[in-house]
């Protein structure tokens, strides 16, 4: 499954960027954070699906606190 969640309080292209790399590091997860229009495109299995967007949240979050994924 791919969706794209708008990113609210994104305020760093080079938090952007170190969220990406991060996300991208969990196991059966591909991601892209575009900080110019404050999206996260994530794609993982099906299954596990949600289990990888609430990982990507703690991610961001420890990057950003106030980052949040819309959803």
């Amino acid at each position: 499954m791919k969706k794209s969640y708008k990113l609210e309080n994104l305020h760093c292209a080079n938090c952007a960027a170190k969220m990406e790399n991060n996300i991208n590091k969990l196991e059966g997860v591909n991601a892209t954070v575009n900080f110019m229009t404050q999206k996260l495109m994530i794609e993982a299995e099906d299954e596990h699906f949600e289990e990888a967007v609430s990982e990507a949240q703690k991610v961001i979050s420890k990057i950003e606190k106030d980052c949040l994924i819309k959803r």
